[in-house]
């Protein structure tokens, strides 16, 4: 399958808080210099037909939404949503909801989680894996009609991370797992949701009952899912491939 890329897109500059993994340059149009990162998004994505993200302020939601409960009358589901309508605004700008993300999965993925994780296997190195790998996820887009609009290495999260970090499979797929939802007990899929109101949606997997390297997306509240999963279906195999193709050791060999 082609890429579509519908519409020029200037360069994507951003300065984060912390510097990324030198390995993001192995991706095509990722540049990485310390704490820059830059994207080339004719080069980077497989489509992009939306200049367009919904973001809240995350200082707003780490104040006011993280510390609500959900009671009997109102699921922790239908907070967000409602923080979302009143406070999510539309952006143009992809460095905004990357540094909005870099927040967003900086909580969700902090250390101190893992001291009372139960997960003697994961280290301090495969959270900033995941932390940013969910970061250029964000710029991924799925439409209130199902239809996946921008799609780029990230979506594929275990490929581009194989690549980036040097993975062998195994670590690969224990990544993928915790991507997934192993890193999650009950207490972490609440606060899951509360803190993606900041990027707009809910995080919707594009795996089936277990993690098979398709990642996902920060969905719409209302997208359809249906519509979504046959989207998927189309170009998965083929850019996953493509992602795998630029692993240092590529799979199989």
């Amino acid at each position: 399958m082609s890429s579509t890329i519908l519409a020029t897109a200037d360069s994507i500059e951003v300065t984060l808080p912390s510097a990324f993994h030198p390995g993001w340059n192995r991706l095509p149009g990722v540049r990485v210099d310390g704490r820059n990162l830059a994207i080339e998004p004719a080069a980077y994505f497989f489509r992009l037909e939306s200049h367009s993200w919904l973001i809240a302020d995350w200082e707003k939601v780490r104040d006011e939404l993280l510390p609500v409960s959900e009671t009997t009358g109102s699921a922790v589901e239908q907070l967000t949503l409602d923080f979302i309508r009143q406070h999510a605004r539309a952006t143009s700008d992809p460095a905004r909801v990357l540094r909005t993300a870099y927040e967003v999965y900086g909580h969700l993925f902090r250390s101190e989680l893992l001291s009372s994780a139960g997960l003697p296997h994961v280290t301090t190195d495969h959270l900033r894996m995941l932390h940013e790998a969910a970061t250029l996820m964000a710029l991924n887009k799925v439409e209130l009609d199902g239809h996946i609009s921008n799609v780029g290495p990230c979506w594929f999260f275990p490929a581009a991370t194989s690549v980036v970090f040097g993975l062998d499979d195994e670590e690969g797929r224990m990544l993928d797992e915790l991507y997934h939802g192993a890193w999650f007990n009950e207490h972490r899929r609440l606060e899951s949701v509360k803190a993606h109101a900041a990027l707009g949606g809910r995080l919707v997997h594009g795996c089936q009952a277990k993690a098979d390297q398709t990642g996902g997306v920060v969905a719409p509240y209302g997208a359809a899912m249906e519509v979504f999963r046959r989207d998927l279906e189309t170009f998965k195999k083929d850019w996953i491939a493509r992602v795998y193709a630029h692993r240092a050791v590529p799979v199989g060999c």
